[in-house]
Order: structure tokens, then C-alpha cells, then sequence
């Protein structure tokens, strides 16, 4: 019965540490944000009167819209999903989900490679995955 106990300790404090990692990638996903409002300045001709008698190309501010959505689009959608897999491993849900999200966050150094780790060993322990109710071979 400790073993079970201590899979449930581990398993709340992946789930709050899921938490605190969505919350800094969403953070770090904003900071193109100052792209962004340089190409829409660009774009809308704010920069036009620079003193040098030339405007930026409009290309230029299409690139400093376009690749600043993409890095925030991408970062929102990971962060949703690691905050989607701390409130599973709460609920003793989606295992497959929390691993493959687990194996994402491994790119994200450092919290992210640390939290990664851990909760791939987690859930990997045969007691763990049943109380997910998964069944089958461990690896």
C-alpha cells in the first residue's frame, strides 16, 4: 500500500510541476511579440519616416509577422498541451498523451528536459500504469 501512496505523491507533484512549466512556456511563446508589432509597424508604414528617405520593403514586415505568429502559435499550442497533461495525470487519464507530451517537453531545456525525464520514468513503473488502467508489455 506505500507504494501506492508514494505513486500518488509523485504523480500530484508531476501534475503541479506540468503547471508551472505550461505557465513559463506560455510566457516565453510571447516574447516574439515585439516582432510582431515591428512587422505590423512595417507593414502599416509607422517606419516610413526613419530619416533616411527610405521605407523597409513590405516583404520584410510580412517576415516579421509571419515567422513571430508561427513561434507563438506554437509555443500556446505546447503549453495547452502540457498543462492538458498535468490535469490527465491528475485524473489518471490519457496515459499515452502524458508520455508522447513527456518526450516534447524533453526539447525544452531545461525545466522541460527535467520534467520530461521524470515523468517518463513515472509512468513507465508497472504500478503506475495501472492505476491508468493500461495494460501491456513494459519495455
Amino acid at each position: 500500500m506505500d507504494n501506492d501512496n508514494q505513486d500518488a505523491e509523485q504523480l500530484r507533484l508531476l501534475s503541479i510541476f506540468h503547471y508551472i512549466v505550461a505557465g513559463m512556456l506560455a510566457l516565453f511563446s510571447l516574447f516574439p511579440v515585439i516582432h510582431l508589432a515591428i512587422g505590423v509597424g512595417i507593414v502599416t508604414g509607422a517606419f516610413d519616416g526613419t530619416g533616411t528617405g527610405e521605407a523597409p520593403p513590405a516583404f520584410m514586415g510580412w517576415l516579421f509577422i509571419a515567422i513571430p505568429l508561427a513561434f507563438i502559435a506554437f509555443g500556446l499550442t505546447m503549453a495547452a498541451c502540457v498543462a492538458l497533461a498535468g490535469r490527465k495525470l491528475t485524473q489518471r487519464r490519457g496515459h499515452l498523451f502524458c508520455l508522447v507530451v513527456a518526450g516534447v517537453e524533453c526539447c525544452f531545456f531545461p525545466f522541460g528536459t527535467v520534467l520530461g525525464v521524470l515523468t517518463i520514468l513515472v509512468l513507465t513503473r508497472p504500478s503506475v500504469k495501472h492505476a491508468f488502467g493500461v495494460s501491456g508489455p513494459s519495455f
